[in-house]
């Protein structure tokens, strides 16, 4: 596996801070944030999972806590859009460039809208996606809100 990808390249590239850890990737997991933090031994609020849906049919990234699932009516007004959904899983790959379970909101073949669940700036550090399966980078939250230019907000259901 390498541990150089598009997403880790990106962050060099910002001067963000982080490390990167690879663990083994269950491609049969329900949930793949909840099995990668299982994986890594972290608390699942620190591993972050990296979403990718339609806000007013525009797309956008979402990056929750891997135990919190998204409110769709959170994630509109968020953006100030009507309706939210989640993308199709063939039109997420095509459009981040990554495959499922391996979408990193950094390094993205076009930069998207983002939003950061606010919960997620009360750690020191989070495990996002380093845009390979089986690869995290630990970095500071508030680096990873700044990289992306993305919205904190209130996400989670």
């Amino acid at each position: 596996m390498s541990k150089s990808t598009r997403a880790t390249k990106m962050l060099e590239k910002a001067g963000i801070a982080f490390t990167v850890h690879i663990y083994d990737y269950d491609p049969d997991a329900d949930r793949i944030g909840m099995q990668a933090a299982e994986a890594l031994g972290e608390a699942p609020g620190r591993v972050l999972k990296t979403l990718m849906a339609l806000v007013d049919d525009k797309p956008v990234l979402v990056i929750v806590p891997s135990d919190r699932e998204v409110s769709m009516k959170k994630l509109a007004a968020a953006f100030g859009g009507k309706s939210a959904h989640m993308m199709k899983p063939a039109d997420a790959e095509r459009i981040s460039g990554y495959k499922i379970g391996g979408i990193s909101p950094f390094g993205q073949m076009k930069k998207l809208p983002a939003a950061i669940e606010e919960q997620a700036m009360t750690h020191d550090l989070v495990f996002i996606n380093g845009g390979q399966r089986g690869l995290q980078v630990r970095l500071a939250p508030r680096d990873a809100a700044r990289a992306l230019n993305a919205i904190v907000a209130a996400l989670v259901a």
